[in-house]
């Protein structure tokens, strides 16, 4: 199947928000697989129509309409269709900026942890559902949309967080937070093998082996998608096409919309599409 025949067969709408720290998804996949990959910031998304299978963490989860997924930023995970008739999904991106704040609010602890990564409960379902179409209504004031926002998310971290720190992942000496943190600062740079394995104190082979061990990804497809990624929150941002490529790493836009793999390229289309206005 062609890269523009699977973009024309699932519908994917990004939305900012009058919340700078929270935006919408409206998405409908068919018959489509993701491969592992990771997103910067918390996703909270309802099945509204199908059913959706993924791995996470070694343990395989499905859900369906009337459940909430809850995916934490940098949480490294896969996803499919289970039927030909696919699924469709609204999704509520979180910043963790934004939810380490809150938690301190709730509990004094800037940490916290999610405990189930699929919910069955309505009546949150029901208010996230509330959340994302008021969200994207201009009619409904700042006021009511900050309000409800603090008032579900409050809700849910008290039903379904813990005030304790996501467990570590390590490579060699570093943890993979300041590995990230490292790279997102090097974005622009040539980044080799030889680095990262200096970095962490290994070599080569025991970085490749022990990044994938831990992430469930190569090192190159790990700093693509955290490039494609920061890409996305620039465009989003306002930043050209042109400039967007640069601090990203990517050296012209042309390269930015290459196609690395079938969902690497689905994502860069999506960015394409939805971000026309940025595309010089």
């Amino acid at each position: 199947m062609s890269i523009g025949n699977l973009f024309h067969m699932n519908k994917i709408n990004y939305q900012q928000t009058i919340i700078s720290d929270i935006n919408l998804i409206n998405a409908e996949y068919k018959n489509f697989a993701f491969k592992r990959h990771f997103h910067l910031d918390y996703h909270f998304g309802l099945l509204t129509q199908g059913e959706q299978s993924f791995y996470y963490q070694g343990n395989k989860y499905s859900t369906g309409p009337g459940q909430i997924q809850i995916m934490p930023a940098g949480g490294v995970h896969d996803g499919n269709t289970v039927e030909k008739s696919g699924f469709k999904t609204k999704i509520v991106s979180v910043s963790p900026h934004w939810l380490h704040k809150l938690s301190y609010e709730l509990t004094g602890k800037k940490y916290f942890h999610f405990d189930q990564h699929c919910v069955e409960n309505y009546d949150i379902f029901y208010q996230f559902n509330q959340l994302h179409h008021l969200l994207n209504n201009m009619l409904v004031s700042q006021l009511t949309k900050e309000c409800l926002s603090l008032t579900l998310f409050s809700n849910m971290m008290a039903l379904y967080s813990t005030a304790k720190a996501d467990p570590p992942t390590n490579i060699g000496n570093k943890n993979i937070r300041l590995l990230k943190d490292y790279l997102m600062a090097r974005l622009d740079e040539k980044i080799s093998l030889k680095d990262l394995a200096e970095l962490c104190q290994l070599s080569e082979s025991q970085l490749l082996r022990q990044f994938k061990r831990s992430t469930g990804m190569t090192p190159y497809a790990w700093l693509a998608r955290l490039r494609l990624e920061q890409a996305l929150v620039l465009l989003k941002s306002g930043l050209l096409s042109t400039q967007v490529a640069y601090k990203v790493g990517f050296l012209t836009k042309h390269t930015l919309l290459t196609p690395l793999d079938k969902p690497m390229a689905f994502l860069q289309l999506k960015f394409k599409n939805k971000y026309s206005l940025y595309w010089n």
